[in-house]
């Protein structure tokens, strides 16, 4: 059954509200990154290496984050893109329609459940 307008808005401010959330996180991340790099850089010396390695796993981390991040706001612009050209909502594998209950936790979703676990299932 096709999604109604009201659906559809709802589904718009829902994607619109975790993009700000998101990127209000990724600022955070991508600031803690640079803050403990020059950190790093002014106070190293021969004996914090301990510090130093658990410094620079925290940047990785931090990092790491911040590319999950960034991807997963590529995917929301993308499906806020699905909502402009009238397909979202309609799984890019076998074109039926991703259930309401999945797009409600992740309205990003671009693939139902089961073209998902077969794609999982192949490794693509």
């Amino acid at each position: 059954m096709p999604m109604t307008k009201k659906e559809i808005e709802w589904f718009r401010n829902l994607l619109l509200a975790k993009r700000q959330a998101l990127a209000g996180d990724a600022n955070h991340l991508e600031d803690e990154a640079v803050r403990k790099s020059k950190d790093e850089a002014a106070t190293t010396d021969i004996s914090n290496f301990a510090d130093l390695g658990t410094d620079n796993y925290e940047q990785e981390f931090d990092l790491s984050m911040l590319e999950h991040q960034s991807q997963t706001l590529r995917q929301i612009d993308e499906a806020l893109e699905r909502i402009e050209n009238k397909s979202f909502g309609i799984c890019d594998s076998c074109g039926k329609a991703i259930p309401k209950a999945r797009l409600a936790v992740k309205p990003h979703a671009r693939f139902c459940i089961s073209c998902l676990s077969k794609q999982e299932e192949t490794g693509f």
